[in-house]
């Protein structure tokens, strides 16, 4: 399976003007530039569009790995916070702070922090960031 994405850029770093795609058309000439991803101009930006495929990601991982034993949730609510930070080459990801509300009637807390943990490494867009990635789960109900 291959799934695709692209981007197009105008200009130089700071004047310049890009729009990103999927070939899906969820987006579809969204904007972005120096002034969405540093300055909150409206827009999206690369380390914004990492989190939510590492929010849908790991969601969807979690949901798998409950059904397996033998829990179905009612709801799985997951924030992904990612982390630019400035280094001696330009700019990294340096971390990814993912946090979980779910409801999941049946579970445990010991079991679901196993089972969410479990997600966390196992997601497939887990397992191609090698920034640091932290998880902060809750049981609710």
């Amino acid at each position: 399976m291959k799934k695709s994405a692209s981007a197009v850029w105008q200009g130089g770093l700071k004047d310049g003007k890009g729009t990103i795609s999927t070939e899906s058309g969820a987006l579809k000439d969204n904007p972005y530039g120096f002034n969405t991803r540093f300055e909150g101009a409206p827009g999206t930006n690369p380390e914004e569009l990492i989190g939510a495929a590492h929010a849908g990601c790991f969601s969807m991982a979690l949901s798998m790995m409950l059904g397996q034993a033998g829990l179905t949730a009612e709801r799985i609510e997951t924030h992904a916070e990612v982390t630019l930070d400035k280094d001696g080459e330009g700019f990294s990801i340096t971390a990814i702070d993912l946090t979980l509300k779910a409801r999941i009637p049946g579970a445990n807390d010991a079991q679901f922090q196993q089972i969410a943990n479990q997600a966390k490494e196992g997601c497939p867009v887990s397992k191609v960031l090698n920034a640091r990635i932290s998880l902060n789960a809750t049981l609710e109900g």
